[in-house]
């Protein structure tokens, strides 16, 4: 990828802590990272139509209390007008897209990637049901822990929410990589307790960051 968000130094840090953590438990580590999970366009665009649409009559409502006419056809224009600059506005300014999603809908789209990937990596087809995604969506500023059903009902909530808290922190901080790490280092730990690893043991996945 010519535009990675982490250097192949970072990339190759991250791999050797799966390598390590996975070398205590039958259990299987796979990490993404993605720059966003939904290009808000439409939920940008909608937001903007309701608003120039509700400004619009609050002008027409002030302008007709200070006797001022205008034709319909001059309004129906403006309105348009003022409709199609702030699409394109949105359109060519993908940052701005997502100052206007709101925080919940980021989220809730993040969360969806998140169930995606961990179902397009194969994430859920190891032999013991032990495989743990860890997630990252920069723009949404958003992390989970996907965790399948082996491991998940041995492991209480709060502690995959300790991690992700660990992992947010530090991404915040611009240490993305250190954040991926530790967080790996830690899920690394917990399978090891509850799936130990065993002879004959065999890597289901691979040992990597995908970016996306």
């Amino acid at each position: 990828m010519a535009d990675e968000t982490m250097t192949k130094e970072e990339h190759a840090r991250i791999a050797e802590a799966i390598r390590i953590a996975e070398a205590s438990t039958a259990g299987e580590i796979y990490c993404v990272v993605a720059r966003r999970s939904d290009g808000y366009f439409f939920s940008a665009a909608m937001l903007v139509t309701v608003s120039i649409l509700v400004i619009s009559l609050a002008v027409a409502f002030l302008l007709e209390t200070w006797w001022f006419s205008m034709r319909l056809p001059i309004f129906v224009s403006a309105q348009l007008l003022a409709l199609a600059a702030a699409l394109a506005l949105i359109y060519i300014l993908p940052g701005l897209r997502i100052r206007l999603a709101p925080r919940r809908w980021q989220y809730g789209r993040a969360h969806e990637n998140a169930l995606k990937q961990f179902l397009a990596r194969n994430v859920h087809l190891t032999a013991e049901r032990t495989g743990v995604l860890i997630f990252v969506s920069l723009a949404e500023r958003y992390a989970e822990i996907v965790a399948d059903a082996g491991i998940d009902a041995k492991v209480p909530q709060d502690m995959w929410d300790s991690i992700v808290a660990g992992l947010v922190d530090d991404a915040r901080n611009g240490r993305l990589a250190d954040g991926f790490v530790t967080a790996v280092t830690a899920v690394g730990a917990l399978l090891a307790e509850h799936f130990p690893i065993r002879p004959g043991d065999v890597n289901e996945l691979d040992d990597h960051l995908v970016e996306i």
